[in-house]
Formats: structure tokens, C-alpha cells, sequence
């Protein structure tokens, strides 16, 4: 139960981690004001604190159907919740990253619009294809719309949180996170009552979880939205323009986000080997434990590094990735070595005779991969908006085929496979803290076209 509880938790939050979009390299950033280079650090401990609320508001509702539901439910939710994570990455086609290239508003209008309409073709192609599966009766009807529901408010959130991230709207996106961890869980207890406790009950919870704070979103930012979106604006000729343009973001960031995507729940995938229940039970909960720290690092760092990164000016980049990527690397080291230690000692203290025992040793391991991850998270998001792209989709398919490699290498759960895997990690951050420290230079960054 608590494996699965945890992967469900681990697997909702990894596909989109608070903070914002890589930029697609098509257009040099523009250094000018903006409303997003204006925010603060104050804005992005807000964020932080807002998502941390979320988490703790969230654990109540998961808990309590976790005394209703067998553990297959729980399985068979984390499944559904896994696989519709993984397609909303692909929903726009990562056309919402090119949101923050630029704080033009025009630019920003006819990059919405292209990533609105992507949004409704694939939508429209993934219902299709949900009538055919559930007309060949290769999945059940119920659960195929409810998939469809929950995948459309995921492409909504991820659309929305993208445009008010890049206007500095950090407080919508904080509440909505709010909003979500207030209506899911809760659902997924009220629904349990008529529906009794099957997955069709958790996943029309996670439905329309998302679907409330889509539409929550979408009421926050309506004055905005309404100017991206006015009727005068819209043609065929600019949309192919805007897609030519940015022809980037769906060929190689759309892979170096799907990429990324498998490696950060790499632990997930090594539970199957497990022999030992206490230990894969161990491993469940440390996952659990690090999301917190590791997200709440993200939430802080990755809009204020970008916010700051499109008011400088071309010749003082490098130097300012290189002091910003020295500040990151020691508050990461900071914060998960003291999560490390912490752990180690709460485990000797509190821990001793339980089944729980040992746990903290485990923690203090898979620290050393979630701090890469942490760690990772901003650089990519910097290392996204140079000319060179490709070297990100390389970077990330490489190290998930090395922790592929690690776990069939090791052919069971361990420590030391945990160990291995923080390894990797720690060298795909390697990766990144050299690309962010050498090719930032004036012509490090995209070129502005058209």
C-alpha cells in the first residue's frame, strides 16, 4: 500500500514540476522589463510555500482512500495518472515554451495561439482515438473518457501556468496548486460513497481535480487571455508562420522533455526488481520524502532564473549563468546533504526497532539523486534557450539509458542500485553545469529571426 500510494504521489507531480517551460531556441531573449523580470525573490518563496501547502493538503484525502480502497486501485489509479502525465507533456507540442523567449506581447500572443490550436488538434486525435479503443472494446468506455477529461484540463494547466508564469504571474499558479490539492482529494472521498471503492472512483477524482483548477486558471488570467485570443487576431497564415518559426520546440524539446520525464521516476521503474517488500516499501517512502525539497527547489529557482536571465544583456550572460549556476550548485549540495544527515540521525533516534528502520539510510543514497535532479532542473531550463538543443535530447537519452542499463546490471533492489542511479544523476548534472558554464557567451543564445 505505501508503494503504491507513493507512486501515485511521485508520478502526479514529476510531468509537471512547478516553475516554467524550457524555451524553445528559435528567438534571442529579449533584455527588456517585463512583468516577469519584475518578480522577486519574495514571489518565489510565495510559490514555494504555496506548493508545499498543496502537498501537505493533498496527503489527507490519498490517506483516507487509502483505508477504503484495496491496494490494486491504488495501482491501477498511479498507472492512469502516470500515462496521462506522460501524454500531456506532448499535448502542445512544447509550443509553450516559446512563451519565454521574448516579452514582446505580440510574440507572446502568436506563440499562444500556435499552442492553443496544437492543443486542439491533439485533443481532437486523442478522443478519436479513445472512441476507436472503446468501440474495439480494447478499454472501457468509462475509464477512456475520464482519461480524455483529465488529460484536456492537464493540457489547460500546462497552457495557462505557462502564460502567467512568463507574465509573472506567480500567485495564480501558486493557488491553483492550492485548488487541486483541495478538490482531488476530496473527491476521491466523496465519490468513493456512490461509486464504492474502485478505480473509476479515483480517476473521475483526478479528473476533475484538474479540470477545476484548469478553469480556475483560465478565470484568474481572463482579462490576459482574452487579448491573446481575440477572434481579429487568428489566420491560417500566421499559424503556419508561428509553426515554422518555431519548429524547434515539437522536434527536439518535446524529446528532451519526454526524455527527462523518464529519468526523474527512474526509482519508480527499479521498484519492479525489488525481492524485498520492506526495502521497495523503504524506497517508496524516501521518494515520497525528497519530491518536497526537490520540487520546492524548482518552484523557487527556475522563474526567478529565467525572470532575471531575460533582463540582462547579451554581453553579461555568461558570466551571470556562470555565478548563478555556482550559487545553485552549493544551495543544492546544502540543502540535500542536510536532508542526508538529517535523515541518518532521525533514523538512529526515532526509527531503531521499527520496520521502519534503516529508511534513513536510504533517504541519505537517494538524495544524492534527487539533488542532481533538483539541481538539473533550472540549468535545462537556461540550456534550452541556446542554439544548441540537440545537445539537451542527448544529454537526457544518454543518462536514461545508463540507469536502464544500472538496473539490468544489478537485476534486483538494492542499496547500491539506488547508489548507482545517484550516480547517474550526479553525472547527468555534470553534463549540464558545463554546458551552462562554457557556451553562454554572446553567441551562446538563439539568434532572433523574422
Amino acid at each position: 500500500m505505501d508503494v503504491d500510494m507513493a507512486t501515485h504521489l511521485i508520478l502526479e507531480r514529476t510531468a509537471f514540476p512547478v516553475g516554467v517551460a524550457p524555451s524553445a531556441p528559435a528567438e534571442e531573449i529579449a533584455a527588456e522589463d517585463s512583468a516577469a523580470s519584475r518578480a522577486g525573490l519574495a514571489s518565489g518563496l510565495m510559490l514555494a510555500l504555496r506548493f508545499v501547502q498543496a502537498r501537505f493538503l493533498s496527503v489527507w484525502g490519498l490517506l483516507a482512500a487509502a483505508a477504503l480502497c484495496p491496494a490494486q486501485v491504488f495501482a491501477d489509479f498511479a498507472l492512469f495518472s502516470a500515462l496521462a502525465n506522460f501524454i500531456s507533456i506532448a499535448t502542445l507540442l512544447r509550443f509553450e515554451a516559446v512563451f519565454f523567449q521574448s516579452s514582446d506581447q505580440d510574440r507572446l500572443a502568436r506563440a499562444f495561439r500556435l499552442a492553443l490550436s496544437a492543443g486542439g488538434a491533439f485533443l481532437t486525435v486523442a478522443a478519436l482515438a479513445i472512441a476507436v479503443a472503446g468501440a474495439a472494446g480494447w478499454v472501457v468506455a468509462t475509464y477512456g473518457a475520464l482519461f480524455l477529461v483529465s488529460l484536456a484540463g492537464r493540457a489547460v494547466i500546462r497552457l495557462v501556468s505557462s502564460e502567467a508564469t512568463a507574465e509573472g504571474d506567480f500567485a495564480a499558479i501558486g493557488n491553483s496548486n492550492v485548488v487541486q490539492a483541495l478538490v482531488q482529494p476530496g473527491m476521491m472521498v466523496l465519490l468513493i460513497w456512490p461509486l464504492g471503492a474502485t478505480s473509476v472512483a479515483l480517476f473521475a477524482a483526478d479528473a476533475i481535480g484538474h479540470v477545476v483548477s484548469a478553469c480556475y486558471l483560465v478565470w484568474r488570467r481572463r482579462a490576459a487571455l482574452a487579448g491573446l485570443v481575440r477572434r481579429e487576431a487568428w489566420s491560417r497564415l500566421e499559424l503556419s508562420e508561428s509553426a515554422s518559426r518555431w519548429r524547434t520546440a515539437p522536434r527536439f524539446l518535446l524529446p528532451s522533455a519526454l526524455l527527462s520525464f523518464g529519468f526523474m521516476v527512474a526509482p519508480l521503474l527499479a521498484l519492479p526488481y525489488a525481492s524485498n517488500p520492506l526495502l521497495a516499501a523503504h524506497v517508496a517512502l524516501a521518494m515520497r520524502l525528497l519530491e518536497v525539497p526537490t520540487q520546492m527547489f524548482s518552484a523557487v529557482s527556475v522563474p526567478l532564473v529565467l525572470s532575471s536571465l531575460r533582463a540582462r544583456a547579451a554581453e553579461s550572460r555568461q558570466s551571470w549563468v556562470r555565478f548563478v549556476t555556482l550559487g545553485l550548485m552549493a544551495a543544492a549540495a546544502a540543502l540535500f546533504a542536510a536532508i542526508a544527515f538529517v535523515a541518518i540521525g532521525a533514523d538512529a533516534v526515532l526509527l531503531d526497532g521499527t520496520q521502519w528502520e534503516g529508511v534513513g539510510e536510504t533517504v541519505a543514497i537517494m538524495a544524492l539523486f534527487y539533488g542532481g535532479i533538483a539541481l538539473v532542473t533550472p540549468l535545462h531550463e537556461i540550456a534550452s534557450l541556446s542554439r544548441y538543443p540537440r545537445r539537451q535530447v542527448l544529454t537526457n537519452a544518454v543518462a536514461l539509458l545508463a540507469a536502464g542499463l544500472v538496473m539490468a546490471w544489478f537485476g534486483t533492489l538494492s542499496l547500491a542500485l539506488l547508489g548507482a542511479i545517484g550516480l547517474v544523476s550526479l553525472a547527468r548534472m555534470l553534463a549540464h553545469v558545463q554546458f551552462a558554464w562554457t557556451r553562454f557567451g554572446v553567441d551562446g543564445f538563439a539568434v532572433a529571426r523574422g
